[in-house]
């Protein structure tokens, strides 16, 4: 069951993971979501783009160093938006476990952000305005893939006519880049459930790929809008060195 409100304009952001090739590379901070940008968490950069989306209540799903990571909301968060979390006690496994623990939370629809990338404020009022189809969801995608800064890292996506046909990691043919934004209906739930349900294991990327086949995978190209994922040091120092030049802008 849903809780209470649910009807609310509902955010989720997956902040359950170990984040090991950051902290185990001497970042500053051994609880990714934590880690500052610009002198800003991570985590309520992520927070304050979803009020930019127009979302009213926002499902952080945690798990590694889970009470920490819920200590830094409580304390530092004072906007607006209710925050309800969700615990993922099996955070080692692929993040499609995340959004399922944010399950009981979300009636259909609803935004799912991650708690370790960047998003210009032209992306989130994008998504603010936006529905997936019935039955499906909508990725959005950079095709700038170019400026990517590390395209070996990034998920790659092939899409046609405004539908995704294939995506991952290893894809060799791509046009586009997922940027880790997502506006969703349950059924993206449904189909990361089933792929638990057959193997044990389940990404967000299964569960894209299993509404694709189906046809009702769209994508929504972010235009020139700025966005960044904070996966090793050199990401982090690139994520800092365009937030300090937007700031100075």
């Amino acid at each position: 069951m849903a809780t209470q409100g649910n009807n609310a304009r509902v955010g989720v952001v997956l902040a359950a993971g170990m984040g090991v090739r950051l902290a185990s590379q001497g970042a500053s901070s051994s609880v990714k979501p934590l880690i500052q940008i610009h002198g800003v968490p991570l985590l309520l950069r992520t927070l304050r783009s979803l009020e930019t989306a127009g979302r009213e209540r926002i499902v952080v799903v945690i798990g590694h160093q889970a009470e920490t990571v819920r200590r830094g909301i409580e304390n530092h968060y004072k906007g607006p938006m209710r925050i309800e979390f969700a615990y993922n006690h099996n955070f080692a496994l692929q993040n499609g476990i995340s959004v399922l623990c944010a399950r009981p939370f979300v009636d259909d629809e609803f935004v799912l952000t991650m708690a370790d990338h960047i998003l210009d404020d032209d992306i989130m009022r994008q998504v603010s305005r936006h529905h997936p189809p019935r039955g499906g969801a909508t990725l959005c995608v950079d095709y700038k893939v170019d400026e990517i800064f590390d395209i070996d890292d990034a998920t790659k996506v092939l899409e046609r006519n405004g539908a995704i046909v294939a995506i991952g990691k290893r894809l060799q043919r791509y046009n586009c880049i997922d940027t880790g934004v997502i506006v969703a209906t349950s059924a993206l739930m449904d189909a990361i459930e089933q792929v638990f349900s057959e193997t044990g294991d389940a990404s967000l990327s299964n569960g894209i790929a299993l509404l694709a086949a189906s046809g009702v995978m769209n994508v929504l190209d972010i235009g020139d809008a700025f966005w960044q994922d904070v996966d090793t040091p050199e990401m982090l120092a690139h994520a800092e060195e365009n937030v300090a030049l937007a700031a100075a802008g």
